[in-house]
């Protein structure tokens, strides 16, 4: 069957190598397809990657570097899942991205292995185990939910799909296992079926299953059907089947009958098996899919058989629905992706027509709309009408096909039925029976509710309108108009009557609603005429509609002033006010002149209605002069102000200002220039200086920054108005920092007798002149002198202040400023008083008055200067006796009795308040000694020290600085640049420190010596103490200090200190005298304190004599002084001596320096004693280990073998190793056999030359690594039988595998190479590394045996590989057959072509050819036969016919000159009708006079240039040709050509008939005149018979009368008379007939009316419910299935052998 006319399309809608897919990735595991949106593909090289094909833009794959082993697109959207095993477990981890968010969404990870996922639906993920099945939502945090156990029949199955139905209730899991024994080569089908209502499975054998829903008929729940496919083998025989069954029947309600059906699989196809099943809910349809491409159709609902074919011929593993158009994906193994979808133009006919299942056919075009059963249809719609089965009819007409039934004729055949009495109308039936379908079509609507409507119910119109069953016309809406406008209205803007609903619109003044439904539906009403209509009754409706008018897109259709008119002729000027002010809202230009028409009729009307809108400020562009004047005449002085922009406007307007809110007129000043605005001031002032003074002020407040506050100042001065003065400046005040703004301010307070003011200002003001408004305030004698004093106070003129009150009398306030204002400033008063001479009774008064409240500091400062000190006596010791311990008190109290003389020391000494360093300055000039007292009492360091200084009192200084023990004080009394440094040391030398008993003193001053750095004052202070016999001879701190400083400043006197002196710190001591290198003394105090290891150390560390060490040693015999001997020794490389010494201080602690020492100076036999002795302190590996190897080192091996016997630590492999690396084999073999390293052991025998000993070393360490290196070392000793037992060994690891066999090439040993790989293929764990090693070599060295190793093998090579080896070795052949194995035909067929002459095989080239991608290798080798085998050409060429552009193959021979050498080809191909191919072969036919051949051609294949063909042969010699020339002419409408042609060449018959085919009349006669002519009387009555439809019998007559051939006319005439005759008759009885129909017309016209009002008398409430649809009969039984379903034939494809899936 053509592919255009079978009922299932096929189509290519991708191929995954061509968006960069590998072949190796296309398979069960690496690509996923779980809907018809996205193919996932997992691939492992050259990276781990993950490609995501989205079917809508396939060629634009996203790539993501990705690690997984497996991945899942979710069915609808862009989210990906991911599942990887953990390395070391069998535990599986998943994950899902949402790949648009770029997050992860959730994670989890199984306790087992996930042997197959699939997405169940776009929300759940299915996993299932090895012993389990689990569901997990993608939504929330939950973890996977255990679903239910696989069955005992799904052990050990490879799980191949997972599906579950709609609802999710129940599930089916599917795998396939290993055949029966007898036939293993038939894949076994498990299916387990699981209720989750039931939490039951069932096991049965399936191979692939879906589920489907499907609606039975008197049953309004659909139905949950399964479907399933089956092939077994049982007793010897393979049955296939389909089985539909229903799960879940719903008890009390019809159920769906089981249903099942053979599936035939042809003799070839024996061993397949279906892999997947997919149903078209949109047909109802089954696809059955089989590995080896087959598909299956069948009916859901019958499981009747309806189309078979191969669809791939490569095996299918993977296919996915395709819902939206019916069908289904696959993907087979060459990486195509086919779509398969329902031929709707052609499977009706195919299965009503091949098939002849009628019922089927209709079945389908009703379920799916489908054309092709529409006689069918009709043909049984008459016949139930026929039986009057009238309600069968009605629900055939409402599921017709595409509506072919749902006629006015259908409506009108069920009007004409007669109404029987108590059944309902055959009509209602139909109409019922399409409501309960789905909607009616415009007649039918209108033809029922008409019906309503004669009855009256209306609600039955709302209820189908609302339910949307009724499709609305102008017509309906018309009808319902009649009985409910409202209704009428939703019909009319359903059915977009536009004209209609514009109008209803209008009746129900809804007219805001006619814009919007004009701009929905794009209509243009006559917006004046709707405007004017809606003035006259609704004049705020009207500004809406006319607002809603100037709002639409586009603009407004009527111009804004010729609205505006329209309200103004009407008067309704706040109509019209209300629209201009809501259009004019964007102030644009363009609208100035109606801003100015709105605001003039307002000014005239409304005045306060213009105000609003001035006030709003929307307006830009109007007349402002005209509306000015307007606002002026009006009365609105204020925006006449705004709008005038003249200053004498603005002036004659300015000064109304008792019609002028004054806040208004502020405010306008603010919109002035300085200038005018300080012009309106002075006018305003000039008119009405009371009246407008407030104004005035408010004006210069609020913009005193514009106007200048200098300005403003000006005017107020120039009309001398201090109180405008005080009001404006008391507002600037508080924001100026200008003092003369502040002064005048003062002033301006001062003048209007604002006291307080001025009292305030001065007393918070920071910015006025002080000095100018003091003498301002003095001058203006203010009764209140608070002012002043505020001023005088806080300025700091109370002198000033002091003076101006007391001259002018005014004590009290005097005395108020000290008692209430400012206490602190008394003393200042008080001077001032006694520099005024004021009595000092008064001035004592005011200062007792005071008290504790009077600074006595300055009070005392301040009668300091004036003598006046005594004046304060009695004030002084009031304070005291009150118990005030306020130093200024006593320092005053102090003074004044050192000036008085009253016993000064007993005061100096007793109190203690005064401040030592002001009493003692003060007695510095009176008494130097009072000073020292003072000082020392209060520890004033600096100032006594420069009283005594200076007064030459060292000695009372010296005590001072002993007693005082401060560092500082010492540090600078001890300083170089203190001149009387000396006195003071001679004193404390010779008074000071003999006469102190205090060791604290002591110590603090010879640390100040020592810190002052005068080791020769401290040494002489020093040995005074300590050597002549004071009380602090014997003291431990000062003889170590004495011996620390003479080693510092005078070591020759070190040695006899140390000898006079015992009580002395030995080890501290000397160890500072190592430091100051005085290495002799430090020995002799080590020595004299029995410090025997320092003074050794002394000995090797500082004076560095050995031989004297080892004498101390020997002369003390201590182990630690032998130790540290040692460690010297060892260190000046004196290794024997040092190990000698550490076996006299029997010291171990050294050890790892010794070992070292020793090796570097191979003293190994010291070594050995030396360790022997440790060993018996210490159990440590390394000295055991170094034991081991100086036995070694000293060729002691049987002291080894004893030793390593014996109980030790030894780390023996270390040992080993290093022995082995120092080549001491024979050693580190005795210790690798005693550990049993059989590796390393096998090595050193290598090294040993033990090669026997080496493999059998190497047979019990069983590692590659080291059979490697045993096997090496025997090729180089060519001990090549031993090396292949090695050989053997290593080369079934392949990594290892290419190392051995370059080691064996680069030494040359090919032969025995070849052998060990030869030996190695019968190995148990031989693998595809030696078989293809093995190639690789003979293909290098034995290319005889490459071929049969090859084809052998060829299952277990890797042949990539493999082909680079033979491809270097030019072996053709062989390269050609691995291009086969491996699938490459193109680099196959190409090999054969460029190395013909050894690898070129004719049946192997067209099984080659055929599976080649490349389009271009066809050509190829179409040019490959043409130069060397031509004669086999054709069979070639017959092979690629349905691939190659047989154009271009004719081309390729035309050029070559050699095109009948394929003419055999190309008479195969020519049925496909190809130019190039028709126009060889006619060229070929005509070379050869195939005349027959010719006109078989031009009949049957016309796509060519037939003209050019004629002309070149219409001059051929041959008669026939010629005759081909004019057929062709003929064929091509060049009538004339051919006929002149038959004429010349006297073909008659020809010319004729031509004539006659050509519907020329003119032609026809031409003719007839040529045989006149040419006396051809028989000719001419034969062509009047021929040509009789085209001559005219007039013509015919008068040729016939002219040229006297009237009798050979007579045949013609008889038959035209004769055929007139017969029409004449015909034209009177269709007249006749359609007279009849006219009556017949009339008399049915009647009876229809009279049945309408019988339908209005019958009519009831409701239409019933029609009964659920049902087929009837009238169809004969399908005949049985046989003879392949009555299908076409398979396809002739060549069968593929199973792979595994």
């Amino acid at each position: 069957m053509a592919a255009a006319n079978a009922p299932i399309a096929m189509k290519e809608v991708l191929t995954l190598p061509s968006i960069g897919i590998s072949p190796q990735f296309i398979t069960f595991t690496n690509v996923t397809m779980e809907s018809d949106k996205y193919i996932c593909v997992r691939e492992t090289a050259p990276q781990n990657s993950v490609v995501i094909i989205d079917m809508n833009m396939p060629m634009q794959p996203l790539r993501r570097p990705i690690t997984a082993d497996s991945a899942l697109m979710n069915p609808n959207s862009r989210i990906l899942a991911l599942k990887a095993q953990l390395p070391g477990t069998t535990q599986d981890h998943l994950q899902i991205f949402n790949i648009e968010m770029k997050a992860k969404m959730k994670s989890h990870q199984m306790p087992e292995q996930v042997v197959f996922w699939k997405w169940i639906s776009p929300k759940l993920l299915g996993l299932v185990t090895q012993t389990s099945v689990y569901h997990w939502s993608i939504e929330g945090d939950s973890e996977p939910v255990k679903m239910f156990e696989r069955t005992a029949n799904l052990v050990n199955n490879q799980i191949i799909n997972y599906k579950c139905d709609p609802s999710e209730k129940w599930l089916v899991l599917i795998g396939i296992a290993p055949g029966a024994p007898e036939k293993p080569q038939l894949v076994k089908g498990n299916m387990q079926l699981f209720s989750v209502d039931q939490q039951r499975s069932q096991a049965l054998e399936a191979h692939a299953a879906s589920f489907a829903q499907f609606k039975v008929p008197g049953n309004e729940n659909p139905s949950i059907l399964i479907s399933f496919a089956t092939k077994s083998f049982n007793a010897g025989q393979i049955t296939s089947k389909l089985h539909v069954i229903e799960l879940g029947a719903q008890p009390g309600k019809p159920s769906f009958s089981k249903k099942q059906a053979d599936l035939f699989f042809p003799p070839d196809f024996q061993d397949d098996f279906p892999v997947a099943m997919q149903i078209s809910h949109k047909y109802g349809l089954i696809f059955v899919i089989t590995k080896l491409g087959l598909l299956f159709v069948y009916d859901l609902e019958t499981a009747s058989a309806v189309y078979r074919n191969r669809i791939s011929p490569d095996p299918i593993f993977l296919t996915s629905e395709a819902s939206a158009a019916g069908g289904f994906y696959a993907i087979n193994r060459r990486g195509q992706v086919l779509l398969a979808t329902v031929n709707e133009a052609t499977i009706v006919p195919f299965v009503s027509g091949q098939l002849n299942n009628l019922e089927l056919a209709v079945n389908l075009a009703k379920r799916g709309n489908l054309p092709g059963a529409e006689n069918l249809v009709v043909q049984r719609f008459q016949e139930l009408f026929a039986q009057t089965k009238y309600k069968e009819a009605a629900e055939l007409a409402a599921e017709s096909p595409q509506g072919i039934l749902r006629t006015p004729d259908t409506v009108a055949k069920f009007q004409s039925v007669p109404v029987q009495a108590g059944q309902t109308p055959p009509l209602l039936q139909y109409f019922g029976t399409l409501l309960t379908r789905g909607k009616l079509n415009a007649f039918e609507s209108l033809e029922l509710s008409r019906l309503v409507v004669n009855q009256n119910k209306k609600n039955l119109l709302e209820n189908w309108l609302a339910e949307d069953k009724l499709e609305c016309s102008e017509e309906l809406g018309d009808l319902v108009k009649t009985v409910d406008n409202d209704l009428a209205l939703k019909i009319y803007i359903k059915a977009r009557a536009t004209p209609k609903v514009v109008a209803a619109f209008a009746e129900r003044r809804e007219f805001d609603k006619i814009l919007i439904y004009s701009k929905q539906v794009g209509y243009t009403p006559d917006y004046l005429f709707l405007l004017q209509t809606i003035l006259r009754t609704d004049p705020q409706g009207a500004v809406n509609f006319a607002l809603m008018m100037s709002q639409m897109e586009g603009g407004c259709p009527v111009d804004y002033n010729t609205i505006t008119d329209l309200f103004l002729q009407r008067n309704l000027i706040r109509e019209a006010t209300a629209f201009l002010l809501d259009v004019l809202k964007p102030n644009l230009p363009e609208h100035a002149f109606l801003q100015t028409k709105v605001l003039e009729i307002n000014l005239v009307t409304f005045p306060n209605v213009a105000d609003a809108i001035l006030a709003n400020g929307m307006f830009t562009h109007y007349d402002r002069p005209r509306i000015a004047q307007l606002c002026e005449k009006a009365g609105l002085f204020v925006r006449a102000l705004q709008h005038y922009t003249e200053l004498p406007d603005i002036k004659r307007v300015i000064v109304n200002t008792h019609a002028i809110e004054p806040q208004s007129l502020v405010e306008f000043f603010g919109t002035l220039s300085r200038e005018w605005a300080l012009e309106c001031m002075k006018d305003l002032l000039l008119v009405n200086l009371r009246g407008n003074l407030q104004i005035i002020v408010q004006v210069a407040k609020e913009y005193c920054e514009q106007l200048g506050v200098d300005a403003c100042i000006k005017i107020f001065e120039q009309f001398k108005s201090y109180e405008g003065l005080y009001f404006f400046l008391g507002s600037y005040l508080s924001s100026s920092e200008d003092p003369d703004i502040h002064f005048k301010y003062i002033e301006a307070a001062a003048k209007t007798g604002q006291i307080k003011e001025v009292e305030r200002v001065t007393r918070e003001s920071n910015f006025y002149d002080a000095e100018k408004t003091k003498n301002f305030l003095m001058e203006a004698k203010l009764p209140d002198a608070r002012p002043l004093i505020n001023v005088c106070d806080r300025f700091g003129f109370v002198p000033d202040l002091t003076h101006y009150l007391y001259t002018n009398n005014m004590l009290r306030y005097i005395e108020g400023y000290v008692q209430k204002v400012n206490p602190g400033n008394a003393p200042l008063v008080v001077g001032q008083l006694l520099d005024d001479e004021c009595p000092e009774d008064f001035i004592k008064g005011l200062i007792l008055s005071v008290r504790s409240l009077l600074p006595v500091e300055p009070l005392v400062e301040e009668c300091e200067k004036r003598n006046r000190l005594r004046l304060l006596t009695q004030f002084l010791e009031h304070l005291v006796s009150e118990g005030s311990q306020d130093v200024h008190v006593h320092n005053a109290l102090g003074k004044i009795i050192i000036d008085s003389n009253n016993n000064p020391e007993h005061f100096l000494t007793t109190n203690p308040y005064y401040d030592s360093r002001v009493v003692g300055k003060y007695c510095e000039k009176r008494d130097p000694t009072l000073a020292v007292v003072a000082y020392r009492r209060g520890q004033c360091d600096d100032e006594l020290i420069n009283v005594t200084n200076k007064n030459s009192l060292f000695k009372l200084q010296a005590r001072y600085v002993v007693e005082r023990m401060d560092g500082d004080l010492w540090e600078k009394v001890l300083n170089p640049e203190n001149e009387y440094r000396r006195q003071l040391i001679d004193q404390v030398v010779s008074t000071a420190l003999p006469e102190s008993k205090s060791p604290e003193q002591v110590s603090a001053t010879v640390k100040a010596f020592m810190t002052a750095d005068l080791p020769h004052e401290l040494i002489e202070l020093l040995e005074k103490i300590v050597l002549q016999n004071s009380a602090f001879s014997g003291n431990f701190n000062l003889q170590n200090l004495l011996i620390l400083t003479a080693i510092k400043a005078d070591p020759s006197r070190v040695m006899d200190y140390i000898n006079r002196l015992d009580n002395f710190d030995g080890p501290a001591v000397g160890e500072v005298a190592v430091e100051a290198q005085l290495y002799e003394e430090a020995f002799a105090i080590f020595k004299k304190f029995n410090l025997n290891v320092q003074a050794v150390n002394v000995l090797l560390d500082n004076i560095r004599s050995i031989d004297r060490a080892v004498e101390f040693a020997f002369r003390v015999e201590e182990d630690a002084v032998w130790s540290q001997v040692a460690k010297a020794q060892l260190r000046e490389g004196l290794v024997s001596d040092a190990i000698e010494s550490f076996i006299r201080a029997d010291d171990a602690t050294q050890f790892l320096d010794v070992i070292r020492a020793s090796e570097d100076a191979d003293v190994y036999s010291d070594l050995v004693r030396y360790l022997l002795m440790v060993r018996q302190k210490v159990k440590e590996p390394k000295v055991d280990s170094e034991l081991i190897y100086a036995y070694a080192k000293t060729d002691r091996l049987g002291e080894i073998e004893e030793f390593i016997l014996m109980p030790n630590v030894a780390n023996l492999q270390n040992v080993g190793d290093r022995l082995f690396d120092e080549a001491l084999y024979e050693a580190a073999k005795i210790i690798f056999a005693f550990i049993s390293n059989w590796a390393k052991l096998a090595v050193t025998l290598v090294r040993l030359k033990q090669f026997q000993g080496a493999v059998d070393a190497a047979r019990k360490a069983n590692s590659a690594k080291t059979w490697k290196e045993v096997c090496f070392a025997c090729v180089d000793a060519e001990e090549f039988r031993l090396a292949q037992i090695c050989g053997l060994n290593v080369i079934i690891q392949v990594d290892d595998l290419e190392e051995v066999s370059e080691y064996y090439q680069n030494r040359g040993c090919f032969n025995e190479l070849i052998s060990l790989m030869e030996s190695g293929l019968g190995l148990e764990r031989a693998h595809m590394g030696i078989f293809t090693e093995l190639g690789v070599l003979y293909a290098r060295y034995r290319a005889e045996k490459l071929m049969e190793h090859i084809k052998l093998f060829s299952t277990r090579l890797n042949i990539p590989k493999l082909i680079r080896a033979c491809d270097e070795q030019q072996h053709w052949k062989e390269l050609t057959y691995l291009y086969i194995q491996y699938d490459e035909f193109d680099n196959a067929a190409t090999t054969v072509m460029n190395h013909s002459p050894e690898a070129w095989d004719h049946m192997q080239f067209k099984d080659i050819i055929v599976k080649v991608a490349s389009v271009e290798l066809y050509y190829k080798a179409v040019h490959f036969y043409l130069q060397e085998h031509p004669d086999l050409i054709n069979d070639m060429l017959n092979v690629l016919a349905l691939r190659v552009d047989h154009t271009r193959v004719v081309d390729i021979m035309r050029k070559a000159g050699h095109l009948r050498l394929v003419k055999p080809y190309m008479v195969a191909v020519q049925s496909n009708n190809v130019s190039a191919v028709n126009e060889a072969l006619n060229e070929i036919y005509v070379e050869e006079e195939d005349y027959d051949r010719l006109r078989e051609s031009i009949d049957l294949h016309d796509n060519f240039d037939q003209i050019g063909l004629a002309q070149k042969i219409e001059k051929h010699e041959l008669l026939e040709m010629r005759r081909v020339a004019a057929y062709i002419y003929k064929k091509a409408g060049r009538w004339k050509q051919s006929i002149a042609l038959s004429k010349k060449d006297n073909l008659y018959k020809d010319a004729m008939e031509t004539a006659s085919q050509s519907g020329d009349r003119e032609l026809a006669e031409e003719l007839l005149v040529y045989f006149i002519e040419q006396g051809k009387k028989e000719c001419f009555a034969a062509c009047l018979f021929v040509c009789y439809d085209l001559i005219r019998p007039d013509v015919a007559l008068e040729m016939a009368w002219v040229n006297n051939m009237i009798d050979f006319t007579f045949p013609f005439l008889l038959q035209f008379i004769r055929e007139y005759t017969g029409k004449v008759d015909e034209l009177i009885k269709d007249k006749i007939e359609a007279q009849k129909d006219v009556k017949a017309k009339e008399q049915e016209e009647k009876e229809v009316i009279a049945q309408q009002n019988m339908y209005a008398q019958l009519l009831p409430l409701a239409l019933p419910a029609p009964p659920m649809p049902g087929m009837g009969g009238g169809f004969a039984p399908p005949p049985p299935m046989g003879g392949g379903m009555g299908m076409p034939p398979m396809p002739p494809y060549g069968m593929p052998q199973m792979g595994s899936y």
